[in-house]
């Protein structure tokens, strides 16, 4: 019923800057909570932030002060915009939302999208 499609990362270098986008579309009212996922190499997968409908954000403690989440209701859209990226953010990245059904939410996942932060 929903589709989750992320664009933009790609290959950066230590210290430099990616943006993240994610779009929704499908089948649905309303959003609870969207987030952004990642596994990297040899690492389990992590929460790296989320947001809210009402705008309420988290971040991994790694990534927070470097990492910015929002989103636009109107658009369906998040994006992640990242700063100051380290080796150890490559990884493939994860749109995640939690969207409504009945009295209960489903949770629903773009398809990944890689980062690659190299020299």
């Amino acid at each position: 019923q929903v589709q989750l499609v992320e664009s933009g990362g790609g290959l950066a270098q230590p210290g430099g800057s990616l943006r993240l986008s994610c779009e929704a579309s499908g089948t649905f009212d309303s959003i609870y909570d969207m987030g952004w996922y990642r596994q990297g190499p040899g690492m389990q997968r992590e929460l790296v932030a989320s947001i809210a409908e009402n705008g309420y954000t988290f971040y991994l403690t790694s990534a927070q002060g470097r990492f910015t989440i929002s989103r636009d209701n109107a658009k369906n859209t998040m994006t992640l915009e990242m700063n100051s990226l380290k080796p150890e953010d490559t990884a493939v990245y994860y749109c995640n939302a939690d969207v409504p059904s009945g009295d209960h939410f489903i949770d629903y996942w773009g398809q990944g999208i890689q980062v690659t932060v190299s020299s």
